[in-house]
């Protein structure tokens, strides 16, 4: 196979493929969001755009937006390694305001945070109207109060530099698509898949298994512990009117919250009592806790509940809320805690995680893993786990956000520039990450994915397994606990998924047509006894 040959493009470092060089000469001409899966080359996409700008305006400058710190620094390293271009600037919110400023010196290449770049555009030391081409990496972001939002309005009220949006899955629904594609600016829509015919050639295919894990009776039994638990706040709930009859679940019980503090708020303005109304509130918050703890027993371990009971008990003695006394002080709850003083058999998740890569590693000593887990508990269990076994062939590492909460620290930019880097070269050949994780590592060379528990969010779904396949056939295992919310999860992740790729089809035709995208139908709203619901 070729590389891609261009006066703005180092030799020998960008391979040739047909369906990205169809994609960057739309995106050259027209405003484009490029949908397309993890590891197909977004980013070289964008560097074929990007050279072709450095050569037809060079006395502009170009904007490469990317979610996080380390995706800024990984992009810029990209430009440099890439293409010929003055060194890129990097701006994020580690370098203060004022510096940012200085550093300032149009024509130039900037990768940046949409942060720093949103500030700014507010405080006036942005010179947007510099820059000829704007790429926004992983653009599903564009939606609501994003900084993205305020760049693409900046943008198409000013300047109207060329727009680039890149994302591997743009949401689940029209209306979503519709918020991205007119926050953007859009005039064309890009889409492929791994069946795609120009795209096919390229492939190395991803094998996906799904492992159902038996939970043992020690284990469920704690869990009929806190669903009987769960029953009496939602009864409560469902007598003050709040919820409906038959099963809640807990994206119910967030939109109650939702609704109730907005009934909270009103009646604060209005300096109207509401005894039922605080009533309510406190329900929701028990049930909510009650929620957590059993999501953490069937598909996380006993140790994360352990740990989530611990932090709640700590929390009380420092000030102890209605809804945390009530949690704590519940019968089914008090037993839990009791029994898990004894409890010494742990969640078989781990073992079996354990196990997968190990056996990866073993058999494939130049392999790279990564495990994704929901919560940092489980996270630092898996390391845990993995470092005890003391074998030289599994070399595991943390990698979490850089938010730190009480004692559990998380990791600085440099820390996790550092590890990919470490990850890449092969001193550290398993991370095990939060979500952090998900969004535009660029490691090809990463054989085995591990969903300690399913997702239902399909963009995180994609995300997530996008990490492997890349330069060879890769293998994803999502670990499901037999009987629990996890079976659920997974059913509603896969499902919405094929949702997914039948809408876009569909608005891919229609953009085609010149129809442009095809307006959500409108929502139906209830009336509820504390507002819309």
């Amino acid at each position: 196979m070729g590389t891609v040959e261009h006066p703005r493009v180092r030799p020998g470092v960008l391979e040739d493929r047909l369906y990205q060089e169809r994609i960057a000469e739309t995106a050259v001409r027209f405003n484009t969001l490029v949908v397309l899966p993890t590891g197909l080359g977004k980013t070289a996409i964008a560097l074929r755009v990007l050279a072709e700008y450095l050569l037809r305006t060079p006395t502009r400058s170009m904007l490469f937006l990317a979610p996080t710190r380390p995706l800024v620094v990984q992009h810029a390293r990209s430009v440099a390694a890439s293409l010929f271009a003055p060194e890129p600037l990097v701006l994020t919110g580690a370098i203060a305001p004022e510096r940012r400023a200085e550093l300032m010196h149009p024509p130039q290449v900037v990768v940046a945070t949409p942060q720093v770049v949103a500030n700014d555009l507010a405080s006036g030391a942005f010179p947007l109207d510099t820059f000829s081409l704007i790429i926004f990496d992983e653009a599903h972001r564009a939606v609501g109060d994003y900084p993205y939002v305020t760049i693409g309005r900046a943008n198409r009220e000013g300047p109207r530099a060329r727009v680039l949006a890149m994302t591997a899955s743009p949401g689940g629904s029209l209306a979503r698509i519709r918020e991205v594609w007119n926050h953007l600016g859009i005039e064309r829509f890009e889409y492929r898949t791994d069946r795609s015919a120009d795209v096919l050639p390229y492939v190395h295919g991803i094998g996906v298994e799904t492992l159902e894990v038996p939970v043992p009776p020690p284990v469920r039994d704690l869990a009929i512990r806190l669903r009987a638990a769960a029953q009496r706040p939602v009864e409560a709930l469902r007598q003050l009117g709040v919820v409906p009859a038959g099963d809640v679940g807990r994206r119910t019980l967030v939109e109650v919250g939702h609704r109730l503090h907005r009934a909270i708020d009103d009646t604060r303005s209005s300096g109207a009592s509401a005894p039922e109304l605080w009533r309510a509130v406190t329900a929701q918050a028990v049930a909510m806790k009650i929620f957590h703890a059993l999501e953490l027993i069937e598909s996380q371990g006993v140790d994360s509940l352990r740990e989530y009971l611990g932090r709640q008990r700590a929390a009380a003695a420092r000030r102890a809320t209605p809804a945390l006394r009530q949690f704590l002080s519940d019968p089914d709850v008090v037993e839990v805690t009791r029994r898990l003083e004894t409890v010494t058999l742990e969640h078989p998740k781990i073992a079996t995680a354990v196990g997968l890569v190990a056996e990866e590693l073993h058999r494939s000593p130049n392999a790279r893993v990564i495990v994704f887990g929901q919560y940092r508990d489980t996270v630092d269990r898996l390391v845990t786990e993995l470092s005890n076994r003391h074998d030289p062939a599994v070399r595991p590492a943390r990698f979490v956000g850089q938010a730190t909460h009480g004692d559990d620290t998380g990791l600085s930019q440099r820390e996790q520039v550092a590890l990919l880097d470490a990850f890449r070269e092969g001193r550290v050949n398993c991370l095990v990450a939060t979500s952090v994780a998900e969004e535009g590592l660029d490691i090809p060379e990463t054989d085995l994915v591990v969903f300690y528990e399913p997702i239902p969010d399909v963009i995180r779904t994609i995300q997530r397994r996008g990490r492997t396949g890349r330069v060879r056939t890769g293998r994803v295992v999502v670990l499901v606990a037999e009987g629990t919310r996890d079976v659920g999860l997974h059913r509603a992740a896969s499902s919405r998924e094929r949702r997914m790729h039948d809408m876009l089809e569909k608005v891919q035709s229609e953009a085609e047509g010149g129809q442009g995208v095809p307006l959500p139908k409108p929502r139906t709203v209830q009336k509820t006894l504390y507002g819309p619901a």
